[in-house]
């Protein structure tokens, strides 16, 4: 006979999700649009979920970020980070949520990326 298996928490992730934002705090970034790039991990208990409506859209991560990056300027990647991760919190399934935003243009040509990771937990 076969054990009893339950779901503990379900990781719904996008990874490498492009958005424009003017962001950053020097006077070259102020009127300017960046690319960031964007890390979204939530975890949501969606144990034996068949359809859509039992789970949360993916699609629900993107509209977010663009929301943000549309509300203007933006000083700190740490800002757009935080209120994303809000944004995914406003879902009551969703329990902990880890965003990772790279600002690709920060440090070049001598780095790749520099950025935050913020993780939120409800209660």
């Amino acid at each position: 006979m076969a054990a009893a298996v339950r779901t503990v928490m379900t990781k719904v992730f996008v990874t490498g999700l492009k958005v424009q934002a003017e962001i950053g705090v020097y006077k070259h970034e102020i009127g300017r649009v960046q690319p960031l790039v964007v890390d979204v991990e939530l975890d949501v208990p969606t144990a034996g979920a068949d359809r859509l409506a039992e789970t949360l859209n993916y699609e629900t991560i993107l509209s977010a970020a663009r929301e943000i990056a549309a509300q203007g300027h933006i000083e700190l990647v740490e800002t757009f980070a935080e209120r994303l991760a809000h944004a995914c919190l406003a879902d009551p399934r969703v329990t902990k949520a880890r965003v990772r935003v790279e600002k690709p243009l920060a440090l070049a040509p001598d780095a790749v990326g520099a950025g935050v990771e913020i993780t939120l937990l409800r209660g």
